[in-house]
C-alpha cells in the first residue's frame, strides 16, 4: 500500500524533479515521524482491539529470525555435502 502511494506521488513528476521530491524523505526527522506513525497505526489496529495477531507476529518473527541465523551454517553443511559427493566422500 505504501509503495502504491509513493508510486502515485511520483508518477506525474519529471526525472529532474524526482531527487527534490525524494530527498526530504531521507531526513532523520521524517524517518522518525514515519516510524511513529506506523507504530501508532499498529497499536490502533492490533493492540487496542485485543487481537491475537501481535502474538502471531512475534511467533512468525522468531521463526524467520532463527531461520536466518541458521542459514549460513546450513549452507556450509550443504556445500560440504556436495563437495564430498563430487569427490567420492561419504557426505554423512
Amino acid at each position: 500500500m505504501a509503495m502504491r502511494n509513493f508510486y502515485n506521488e511520483i508518477r506525474g513528476l519529471k526525472v529532474k524533479e524526482l531527487p527534490a521530491h525524494v530527498k526530504p524523505m531521507f531526513t532523520i526527522d521524517y524517518i522518525k515521524k514515519s516510524i511513529n506513525k506506523g507504530l501508532d497505526n499498529y497499536h490502533a489496529k492490533y493492540i487496542q482491539t485485543s487481537s491475537i495477531d501481535p502474538l502471531l507476529h512475534v511467533c512468525y518473527g522468531g521463526i524467520i529470525f532463527s531461520y536466518l541465523v541458521a542459514l549460513p551454517e546450513e549452507r556450509r553443511h550443504l556445500e560440504h555435502q556436495q563437495h564430498a559427493k563430487e569427490h567420492g566422500g561419504s557426505g554423512h
